[in-house]
């Protein structure tokens, strides 16, 4: 008796083995660039409502406080500059400027295999943001965020499978200079990870000395042209309809130097933008157009993300909120129009108005993962770590969001419908020959991997089981794997050679 027993351990042991190894490409469940799009929470006609009351709101109402150098390059391709000082935009400009605009685009990341290929309703998730804090879970209090504090969250968003890029998700508030600061949040995030990095500029005149520090890391001003690893989040309107006049100097030049820009709107439903989340979605539109437009008159077909990223606001109370289902849906109406544009599009995802990885912060970064995922936005920024509406950051919460875009990303995968899964001569053999179960058979092993997803991390024990194994808690496992993390070495570091020359050049605050 006891050799077949030991044959079934052995069978099982090798399975969790197997389970537990990286799987081929070809096998994973799930994987970055997975196609949504199946949520559509506006009809067609709400979708031609929406873009021809854009077309209105820029025809009619226009655009302030552009740059002199925007003003030139807006008027020059067609926009008109009112006695009032705001640019408008005949709606033949702006469709003429969404012909030449770049679609299909790749954002690269330092290795090849991190490129992500943003087309159709392809969907990747990742960080982002400006957190001014870190949430300490151990001790449930908030603290100043430093530059370590962004280098660990790189180097932990770089093995997390389900997390496809790392735009800055948190300012390093122990860097008083500014121009520091923007250079080390590059040598940051770029040493952290090999995958696609989004940072900004606090100021126009630092983009010089960041290409530099880019132009090193990438081996050369040619190298780094050919595949851009880093792309600029640029905050280049004010909502409600008024440009950032500093945040477009800093756009020009980045186009310039070859960085692919998110043209980020990001207005605050009921404050700087309309309370109705069709309103909301049809600011951040037009105001998305006219970055479109300002784009491709500077640089036709220079890659650039459609960024509607309208925020809820909790009107009893006047507070910020990034977690509700208006939120949800704001997210997928702009995923939706994107796709109406065919434009590559870029969105909010699952931050938390929670100020812990609780139960709070569990439905709120699902809810708007889900449907951000669902309705094929491009780009899911803030997707996992992002907590107290945007004040916080959280490296377990980024770990625990790894293992819920998991389970979102098979929701966007779907039902696939063919002669193999609907599985008729299965149950034959199991109904009529077989042990009338479908446990253990070549079908139900042969796709056990390729169909279902496994958190790393969530607990799917019994009672008994989980009382066995000393009661884990889901927060604390987290914290073990964060500290696993970063006891290894960074496989995004730099040649020794290189480092040392960024080092003699720049201040870099990190320790060597």
């Amino acid at each position: 008796m006891n050799a077949p027993l030991s044959r079934r351990n052995g069978g099982r042991r090798a399975r969790v083995a197997a389970r537990a190894a990286s799987l081929a490409e070809d096998l994973r469940p799930i994987r970055p660039g997975m196609s949504g799009g199946a949520y559509n929470p506006l009809s067609e006609q709400d979708i031609q409502r929406i873009h021809r009351t854009a077309l209105r709101a820029l025809e009619e109402i226009g655009l302030a406080d552009a740059p002199p150098s925007g003003i030139e390059i807006l008027t020059g391709a067609g926009a008109i500059l009112g006695d009032d000082g705001r640019l408008r935009f005949p709606p033949a400009l702006v469709e003429d400027m969404l012909a030449k605009a770049a679609r299909g685009i790749t954002l690269h990341g330092r290795a090849p295999e991190h490129d992500l290929l943003l087309d159709g309703a392809r969907v990747h998730y990742g960080t982002a943001g400006a957190a001014v804090h870190m949430v300490d879970v151990a001790g449930r209090h908030y603290r100043d965020s430093t530059v370590q504090d962004l280098h660990d969250a790189a180097r932990i968003a770089d093995v997390l499978d389900n997390i496809h890029f790392l735009q800055r998700p948190m300012v390093a508030r122990d860097i008083t200079n500014n121009l520091e600061m923007d250079l080390n949040t590059i040598y940051a995030c770029c040493t952290g990870t090999l995958k696609h990095v989004g940072t900004s500029f606090s100021d126009p005149s630092h983009v010089a000395e960041g290409m530099e520090l880019l132009h090193m890391i990438a081996g050369g001003e040619e190298a780094w042209r050919a595949r851009p690893f880093v792309s600029n989040s640029n905050c280049f309107v004010v909502p409600p309809m008024k440009f950032a006049t500093e945040s477009c100097m800093a756009m020009e030049s980045c186009i310039r130097a070859g960085m692919p820009v998110l043209l980020l709107s990001a207005g605050m439903a009921g404050a700087t933008a309309p309370s109705t989340i069709a309103g909301a979605i049809t600011q951040a539109v037009a105001e998305c157009l006219a970055g479109v437009v300002y784009v491709n008159a500077m640089a036709p077909g220079h890659p650039a993300i459609f960024g509607t990223w309208p925020f809820g606001l909790d009107l009893r109370s006047g507070a910020m909120t990034v977690g509700s289902g208006e939120q949800a849906l704001l997210t997928a109406g702009c995923g939706q129009m994107a796709r109406f544009y065919d434009l590559p599009g870029g969105s909010t995802g699952g931050a938390s108005d929670s100020k812990l990885p609780d139960m709070q912060a569990g439905w709120e970064q699902m809810t708007a993962n889900l449907l951000a995922g669902l309705s094929g936005v491009n780009m899911i920024y803030e997707a996992a770590g992002m907590h107290a509406s945007l004040l916080g950051f959280c490296h377990e919460s980024l770990i625990l969001g790894d293992d819920l875009i998991g389970q979102a990303l098979r929701c966007v995968r779907g039902i696939e419908v063919d002669d193999e899964t609907l599985a008729l001569e299965q149950m034959r053999a199991v109904c009529l020959e077989g042990p009338g179960h479908y446990l253990g058979t070549d079908e139900t092993l042969g796709r056990m991997q390729k169909d279902h997803v496994y958190p790393r991390l969530g607990n799917r024990h019994s009672p008994k089981e989980w009382e066995e194994k000393g009661k884990p808690d889901l927060i604390q496992q987290a914290t073990l794997r964060k500290e696993e993390i970063l006891a290894t070495r960074s496989r995004a570091r730099l040649d020794p050679a290189t480092d040392r020359a960024i080092r003699e050049r720049f201040r870099i605050h990190l320790p060597g």
